[in-house]
C-alpha cells in the first residue's frame, strides 16, 4: 500500500472548508449509468461563474454484482423454497416485478465495467453536444475494470489527467466524484503527493454514523478497494451520503414538463431521459408517470456552487469494514460530511440555468 502524505489538522480543516470563490473542478462520472449524471454535468457546465470545469472523466459502472443474489432468489422462488435471508426489500420487490411482467433474471442485460465506461464516455460527449459546447481536449476515458486488491492501480488517461490537473493551476482541484472512485484511487496510487492538492467530493452510501451496511450503495460497492482507499488515504474528502441526504433530490414528471422540456436541446434531452429511463425497464418499474426519480448526483455540483445548499459538519473518516459497515474512530483524520440539502433552492438554480437555453 502506498504511503500518503499526512495533512495537519489545520491544513485539513482549511481544505474542507466550503469554497467561497470560483473553483477548479474535474468531474468524474458514470454518466450512462442512469439519468442523474447528465443533469449534474449540464448544470456544472452552465455555471461558469462558480465552476471552472477543467475536465470530465468517464467512470466504469455495472449492475452485474446483483446477479448472484437475484439468481439465488429466483431459484428459491421457482422451487417454492423460502428466499435466502439476504434477499430482502428492494431485491425481493425487483424479482417479483420482473416475474409479474413475464420476465426472468436471464432477460436482464447488465453491462460489465468495460462497456460501462465506454457508454459513459460517449454520454459525456452527448451532453457537451446538446449544450453546443466543445468537448475537445476535455473528456477522457477511465478504468475499464475495478481494483482487485488494495494496491491494484488501474492506470488510465483519466487517472493521468487527475494527477496532471492536481499538480497544475492555482488553488486546490476539486474532484466531483459521482460514481465508483476507481479513477480517483488510481490517481492517488500513481501520485500519493496529490493528497495535498485535491479535495474529493464524493456521493455514496449512508451517513458514517448510520448502523447500516453500505452494500446497497452502487457507488461504493462496485469497487470496494477504491472506496476503502478514499476513506483511508487521508485525502481531503467531502462525503455526501446518498441515503437519505442526496435521496431528497427528487424530481417529478410535472416539473420536467414545466421547467425542463423546451429548454433548448439539453432540456429536451433531459426530458427524453426522464421519460425513457433505462432503470425503469431494468427494475421493472410500472406507473412511472406518477413516480418521482432521485437525481442523486446533482448534490456534488450543489455543494460546489453554494455549500449552504448542502450543509456539512466535521467528523472523522470512518473505517469501512469487510461487511461494508462504517466504523467510527475519533483518532482518524478529519472528513466533512453532509447532513441535509436545500432541495428547492438547488432545483430552482438548475431550472434558472436551463432557462437560459430557451
Amino acid at each position: 500500500m502506498s504511503t500518503f502524505p499526512k495533512l495537519t489538522q489545520t491544513q485539513m480543516v482549511e481544505r474542507l472548508s466550503p469554497p467561497t470563490d470560483k473553483v477548479r473542478v474535474i468531474i468524474d462520472s458514470d454518466t450512462a449509468n442512469e439519468i442523474d449524471d447528465q443533469y449534474a454535468l449540464a448544470w456544472a457546465l452552465l455555471s461558469p461563474e462558480k465552476l471552472s470545469v477543467e475536465a470530465v472523466t468517464a467512470e466504469p459502472f455495472s449492475f452485474a454484482h446483483h446477479l448472484p443474489v437475484l439468481r439465488a432468489a429466483e431459484a428459491a422462488m421457482l422451487s417454492g423454497q423460502p428466499y435466502p435471508e439476504h434477499v430482502v426489500g428492494g431485491f425481493q420487490g425487483w424479482l417479483s416485478r420482473l416475474h409479474n411482467q413475464g420476465r426472468r433474471v436471464a432477460d436482464l442485460n447488465l453491462v460489465g465495467p468495460d462497456e460501462g465506461v465506454e457508454l459513459s464516455y460517449r454520454e459525456i460527449l452527448t451532453v457537451y453536444e446538446k449544450l453546443g459546447m466543445s468537448s475537445e481536449g476535455k473528456v477522457f476515458r477511465g478504468a475499464p475494470r475495478y481494483m482487485t486488491a488494495p494496491d491494484d492501480c488501474v492506470k488510465t488517461e483519466a487517472a493521468e489527467v487527475i494527477v496532471d490537473l492536481a499538480k497544475s493551476g492555482d488553488g486546490p482541484l476539486y474532484v466531483a466524484a459521482m460514481g465508483c472512485v476507481t479513477n480517483v484511487a488510481a490517481a492517488l496510487l500513481m501520485a500519493p503527493e496529490i493528497v495535498r492538492d485535491i479535495v474529493v467530493v464524493w456521493t455514496s452510501g449512508y451517513p458514517s454514523a448510520a448502523p447500516h451496511s453500505n452494500r446497497p450503495s452502487l457507488n461504493l460497492v462496485q469497487d470496494v478497494h477504491a472506496s476503502r482507499l478514499l476513506f483511508d488515504s487521508g485525502v481531503p474528502h467531502v462525503y455526501l451520503p446518498g441515503y437519505h441526504v442526496g435521496a431528497q433530490l427528487k424530481i417529478s414528471l410535472p416539473e420536467m414538463e414545466q421547467f425542463v422540456r423546451g429548454r433548448g436541446a439539453m432540456g429536451d434531452y433531459l426530458y427524453h431521459l426522464y421519460t425513457n429511463n433505462p432503470l425503469h425497464k431494468m427494475f421493472a418499474l410500472e406507473d412511472t408517470a406518477r413516480r418521482t426519480w432521485v437525481i442523486w448526483d446533482i448534490i456534488n455540483i450543489a455543494w460546489l456552487i453554494n455549500p449552504e445548499w448542502v450543509p456539512t459538519h466535521m467528523t472523522t473518516s470512518p473505517i469501512l469494514t469487510e461487511d461494508l459497515y462504517m466504523q467510527l474512530d475519533p483518532s482518524r483524520h478529519a472528513m466533512a460530511e453532509a447532513h441535509d440539502v436545500q432541495r428547492d433552492e438547488i432545483f430552482i438554480d438548475f431550472y434558472d440555468k436551463l432557462a437560459t437555453l430557451s
